[in-house]
């Protein structure tokens, strides 16, 4: 027999997390309904694109520069066989790069950097009651605050993401010379050797899944917090956990499906 004072809370779980669920996909109904001025939201998506896109350039090159200096460097003392080719450790950085890390773990960052900021500029808007100004002069204010952010990441973290494959290939080249466990031909062999253009595509697939739920989940939490600035704290560090979350569920979901 279930005791009653552990189902409760359980049942009470579960019921918020379906309430939540429900709530976002009516947010999301309304941040995509018809925009009522085109030209206003593309100035927005150009301020978000330089917002949540070009401002997160350099620590998506730095982190992965020293990300594929560190696939480099344990391919090749793990691979250390008179058996095995040294073209190998030039294989194992490019598809760890392309396959994984370049999408799923630059997505992570992403989701403490960019879902942070959105979830607090979204949450500090509303506490503050201009969302509120927004809805009493007719502006669907979802879709005009939500929306520019949606496109601007979709459309620009894709780049992100080609920037990391070259930018991690070429750190785990430069530092794979230097440390003489590898040498330029024998790299840029690896590289080149049996070589899957889809892999990109999939990568690809991939950062734009993410983008959507990292902008569109941050943004839930920004847009229906209640309280002060605690709270607005507090809906932040919920979003980057749950937009983490998802982005590893859904990895495991998408690669199922491209990778048959």
């Amino acid at each position: 027999m279930v005791n009653e004072r552990n189902f409760l809370p359980l049942l009470k779980k579960r019921m918020e997390l379906f309430h939540a669920i429900g709530d976002y996909v009516l947010l999301m109904k309304r941040v995509f309904s018809r925009p009522e001025k085109k030209s206003m939201y593309y100035r927005q998506v150009v301020k978000e694109i330089e917002s949540l896109g070009v401002n997160s350039i350099g620590i998506v090159a730095i982190i992965s520069a020293f990300m594929g200096a560190v696939i480099t460097l344990q391919t090749a003392y793990n691979t250390e066989s008179p058996f095995l080719p040294n073209y190998i450790i030039g294989v194992a950085a490019r598809d760890s790069i392309l396959l994984e890390f370049s999408s799923t773990i630059v997505g992570l960052i992403l989701a403490g950097k960019v879902g942070s900021n959105i979830a607090s500029e979204i949450g500090s808007m509303r506490v503050s009651e201009q969302i509120d100004a927004l809805e009493i002069m007719g502006v669907n204010s979802a879709s005009f605050l939500i929306l520019p952010k949606i496109v601007a990441t979709v459309l620009f973290n894709p780049f992100l993401t080609i920037l990391s494959v070259l930018v991690g290939i070429t750190g785990g080249w430069s530092v794979g010379v230097f440390t003489g466990v590898i040498t330029t031909e024998s790299y840029i062999n690896g590289i080149q050797y049996g070589f899957v253009p889809y892999y990109i595509t999939y990568a690809l697939i991939k950062t734009v899944v993410f983008a959507f739920l990292i902008t569109t989940i941050s943004a839930y939490y920004g847009f229906t917090v209640k309280g002060g600035s605690v709270e607005v704290g507090r809906s932040s560090t919920k979003a980057v956990v749950v937009a983490s979350v998802a982005i590893l569920l859904f990895n495991l979901i998408l690669t199922q499906m491209l990778l048959k």
